[in-house]
């Protein structure tokens, strides 16, 4: 199979610069019932701008590029073996090239492999059938949304709907619950893929493979098919919203299956996935290995941008580094656009800066939650892809890296919690978030590159870079009041939750 290395490097490419028609087709359904200028209609305009934008310029939709998995079906006489060694320099080259992000880490050391290779990355599942031809699915899902999923031992109590029995209404409980407890950190608006039975493994396993079906097909088990409706119908109730902003549409699909399962257990496993739905597949020639057809081209998938600067229009613009006054003068709501500079910091800086000073001038700063893509040619490095990451993972560090550094501004996406917010209340600091996935929008307000720290300890995604911005929009949604935006949404989605207690099936 000469051809099979360039089929999969061709896979990799579409599955991370260009969204499925199906998935534009949801994006494009919940742009038309949000409330024109609400806070989720231009998330979910940024996120089209995005993802159109990814694939004319052909670079990643978000800057995770997550964990590929591939889901393989092949011929008795297919030589895994050598489709397996070829996947893997696939994967080498479409990093190298920017099209996956560095996202091996080892876990004992932390050090990134730099090829996404290494023990258990990627993901390569085989399987025989009796088709004469290769079929090829790769899932690529982010860590934000990776760290969403769920797994419920029934029966079981669940805060705001009461016990979960060992019954499809239990189940039903469940999946509300998944969603809820999401909240903004997956970037909603997401898409689930639920398991019911199985063990503990298998369970995620199969919610995962659930991602895999098609968003418009009907479940052959009508029990399943009625569930999946009243799940999609009733999750868009909690008012969450696009990125946990609130409004109106909160989840884009729901898929469940179902396995047998030990007597003694009952599991329920929900895999959630952000908006940026990179999922695709080929059918594959078993002899030259060539592309015989694609799996997720289905339909009409146009999507348009909105009017150049929706999100920018009335927005305060802040140079950086930036004094108290002005940062107190700014409530939950405001929309904001940065110039100046930024650093990116994630989860090793953040553990590092508390016992180290920083290697540049932080105060009046600002500090963004990003793992970039990044390139290096003869002229410097490059950001690819710059959206933010989920926040919370810093929230045992920020309110102290605040204080110590005199940070203003702090970037990311999903919110923080309780002592981040005091600590912003009482050093004068916001909480600004991002359109978590919009990768592309955000690199194309990226400058210039002005240097880079803890590249050779930390790897490219934690590193500290050093970014010369212009035009970066997002928004207030934790101010030096007191005020968190998180927050709020989280007790109205409660209060939604608790009207579906009663049992309905």
């Amino acid at each position: 199979m000469e051809s099979f290395y360039q089929s999969m490097v061709n896979l990799i490419i579409d599955t991370s610069t260009n969204l499925p028609p199906d998935a534009r087709r949801a994006l494009a359904r919940a742009k038309m019932q949000e409330e024109a200028g609400s806070r989720a209609s231009l998330a979910l305009d940024t996120i089209i701008d995005n993802v159109v934008t990814a694939e004319e310029e052909q670079g990643p939709i978000c800057q995770d590029t997550g964990m590929p998995t591939f889901e393989i079906m092949v011929p008795v006489s297919a030589n895994q073996i050598t489709m397996k060694k070829q996947i893997l320099e696939a994967v080498v080259e479409t990093t190298r090239t920017g099209k996956l992000r560095t996202n091996s880490v080892d876990s004992l050391t932390g050090k990134n492999s730099g090829n996404n290779l290494g023990p258990g990355t990627p993901v390569i599942h085989f399987h025989q059938w009796e088709e004469d031809y290769i079929e090829v699915r790769l899932l690529l899902k982010g860590g934000g949304c990776e760290n969403k999923n769920i797994q419920y031992s029934l029966p079981t109590e669940l805060d705001g709907l009461g016990k979960a029995g060992r019954d499809l209404d239990g189940v039903r409980k469940c999946i509300l619950h998944a969603v809820y407890q999401a909240q903004g950190q997956g970037c909603a608006a997401g898409f689930i893929g639920v398991s019911i039975g199985g063990d503990r493994t298998s369970g995620y396993q199969h919610a995962k493979e659930q991602l895999f079906r098609q968003l418009d097909d009907v479940n052959d088990n009508t029990d399943l098919a009625k569930l999946e409706e009243y799940i999609l119908e009733k999750a868009n109730q909690l008012e969450i919203g696009t990125m946990g902003f609130g409004g109106r549409v909160t989840l884009l699909g729901c898929k469940i299956g179902v396995q047998n399962r030990l007597p003694a257990s009952f599991f329920v496993s929900v895999a959630y996935n952000c908006w940026a739905f990179r999922r695709q597949g080929v059918r594959i020639d078993p002899k030259t290995g060539e592309i015989i057809t694609w799996l997720y081209k289905d339909g009409s998938s146009d999507l348009r941008k909105a009017e150049s600067g929706v999100l920018q229009e009335g927005a305060k613009v802040l140079q950086a580094p930036i004094d108290e006054e002005t940062i107190r003068s700014l409530k939950v709501g405001d929309v904001v656009m940065i110039d100046g500079m930024m650093h990116t910091g994630r989860d090793a800086l953040h553990k590092y800066l508390m016992d180290h000073d920083a290697p540049v001038d932080l105060n009046g700063g600002v500090l963004y939650h990003c793992g970039p893509v990044m390139l290096q040619d003869p002229q410097g490095w490059h950001v690819k892809a710059a959206g933010p990451t989920t926040s919370s993972r810093e929230e045992p560090y920020q309110a102290d890296i605040i204080k110590k550094f005199g940070l203003r501004v702090v970037i990311g996406k999903g919110g923080m919690g309780a002592k981040t917010l005091q600590g912003l209340q009482e050093h004068g600091a916001v909480y600004l978030n991002a359109i978590g996935g919009a990768a592309q929008y955000y690199a194309n307000c990226m400058q210039h590159v002005d240097g880079v720290d803890f590249l050779e300890e930390f790897g490219i995604p934690e590193a500290m870079w050093h970014l010369h911005v212009k035009g970066f929009p997002a928004i207030v949604t934790m101010d030096a009041h007191g005020n968190s935006l998180h927050a709020d949404i989280d007790q109205v989605s409660k209060k939604r939750l608790e009207d579906f207690k009663e049992p309905v099936f």
